[in-house]
């Protein structure tokens, strides 16, 4: 077995990538406070071909070289755009067309697992912040929340992991 080298995989160019059509889902990324983390969603948005990203309240923006050390440049791929606050973001998208979901332990959230988005649904998922996740003010704007389950002993996941389990997952639903 041999690894392959990336000039194998036969990935997008930047420019290829802003051209290509795109899956449904836009992140919003509610007061987060590391910029790995930040890094870490452009990279995996990048992977799963999402819309847009949007950086709201204390939330870095590019260009930043904490946020490139983890996004390596998918900063320079994925669409975003930066606002103060994350309720008018969350308004102005379900007045777009999407179903707003808050990735967080709210009262009847919706197991991960049992989550399956509807044909052609246009979905953003909020992820909170670090310690706080996402600010009610926000969940009470949501259509809804998805929650990943968790068996051991801490209360969540790091938003980068979590970014990356909620995306991919819904990600593989939609192509089924």
């Amino acid at each position: 077995m041999r690894k392959l080298r990336n000039s194998e995989l036969n990935r997008l160019t930047v420019e290829e990538y802003q051209e290509s059509e795109k899956s449904p889902m836009v992140v919003v990324l509610d007061n987060i406070r590391s910029c790995h983390n930040i890094g870490s969603v452009f990279r995996t948005s990048d992977a799963l071909l999402v819309r847009k990203i949007y950086l709201c309240g204390i939330t870095a923006t590019p260009p930043n070289n904490e946020i490139r050390k983890t996004a390596l440049d998918a900063e320079r791929s994925v669409a975003w755009e930066y606002h103060e606050h994350t309720e008018d973001v969350v308004k102005n998208l379900k007045e777009d067309g999407f179903t707003v979901y808050a990735i967080e332990q709210v009262e009847n959230s919706i197991m991960l697992p049992d989550f399956r988005p509807g044909e052609n649904e246009k979905i953003a998922l909020v992820f909170g912040n670090e310690v706080k996740g996402v600010k009610q003010s926000v969940v009470n704007l949501c259509n809804g929340s998805i929650e990943i389950p968790q068996y051991g002993t801490k209360h969540s996941f790091n938003i980068s992991v979590s970014a990356g389990i909620v995306l991919w997952d819904i990600f593989q639903k939609m192509q089924e």
